[in-house]
């Protein structure tokens, strides 16, 4: 993948430590574009963040960092999007929190098209593992893009079913796109990266960190038009997904399992709080209607905040 001189900008600011999500969304509507944001001086900075900030800006980040990911970059089917490119998810915009960019490896098509979230327990029963498969598949065949996270479990699951479908799947993981956690899903992120994607806001290298994965939930979630939690405990990350998913505005289904089953209690509660019960696939359909031919119906906001550079959500 080609690039231009601006994804220099993009890549240091969005690498920052100390800035967060908002501050920098405030930083480009003010400056109008990364260059101009790292580009300005620390007084003028200091107007719109903290001190410590500010500084972190003017130092930059280490050419090398740069360097190595532009190397990614030319690979075949490595891509990154940011805030201003028409690739990026346009309901990702509507979410309080999008990332300034994604890394993606894989087909980029994929992220303006219609899509659910599956997700559920990293320890499911046998039953729920053939569920999360067979609604996969069947919403795959429908022409849905599955998205989920590619843990153990039904996440995997899900993968593995909407890819043995008619359309195909994403993962959104918490690592930088240079790894592959956990590491006995290789094989499933190889075949992801061939007719899927794997898709990232964290930087090559990127560790599997403990608080990567509940941030990255906001992105399973935010880039669905639904989401589907298939089987959960009510200790489970999947009821995570699900609440940002409602507060997204997004549809929620669970699929209801036994009443003696631990592993069914969180999908039994998100139930009870007016999660909408599937028994098939069709349900879920039937139930998303004209929003699958329009993921961006009644979603998309009205924004003034357009300039040279692309659209800077507040």
């Amino acid at each position: 993948m080609s690039f231009d001189a601006s994804l220099k900008a993009w890549l240091t600011l969005s690498q920052v430590r100390s800035l967060d999500g908002e501050s920098a969304r405030l930083l480009l509507r003010e400056f109008g574009s990364p260059d101009a944001v790292i580009s300005a001086s620390i007084s003028s900075l200091n107007n719109f963040v903290k001190s410590d900030v500010a500084a972190e800006i003017g130092a930059g980040i280490a050419e090398d960092s740069i360097a190595s990911t532009l190397a990614w970059l030319e690979e075949d089917n490595n891509h990154i999007f940011t805030l201003a490119d028409e690739e990026y998810p346009r309901l990702l915009l509507n979410i309080p929190d999008p990332p300034l960019l994604l890394y993606v490896k894989g087909q980029p098509g994929l992220l303006n098209h219609a899509s659910l979230a599956v997700v559920g327990s990293r320890n499911p029963t046998t039953m729920g593992i053939d569920n999360a498969e067979a609604f996969a598949k069947a919403l795959s065949d429908a022409g849905l893009c599955i998205i989920s996270g590619m843990a153990h479990g039904i996440d995997a699951a899900a993968h593995r079913g909407a890819l043995r479908g008619q359309g195909s799947s994403i993962a959104i993981v918490g690592t930088g796109l240079d790894k592959v956690y956990p590491s006995e899903n290789h094989d499933l992120a190889h075949m992801l990266a061939q007719s899927g994607a794997l898709v990232s806001e964290f930087p090559l290298g990127t560790p599997p960190l403990a608080a990567n994965f509940p941030r990255r939930n906001r992105l399973i979630s935010g880039i669905s038009s639904g989401c589907l939690v298939v089987e959960a405990s009510l200790q489970s990350g999947s009821l995570i997904t699900a609440r940002l998913a409602l507060e997204q505005g997004r549809d929620v289904f669970a699929i209801p399992g036994s009443i003696h089953s631990p592993q069914s209690k969180g999908s039994h509660a998100l139930i009870k709080q007016g999660a909408k019960l599937v028994e098939t696939a069709k349900d879920i359909l039937e139930e998303l209607g004209n929003e699958l031919a329009n993921p961006l119906l009644n979603r998309e906001k009205k924004r003034n905040l357009h300039t040279g550079e692309g659209f800077y959500p507040a």
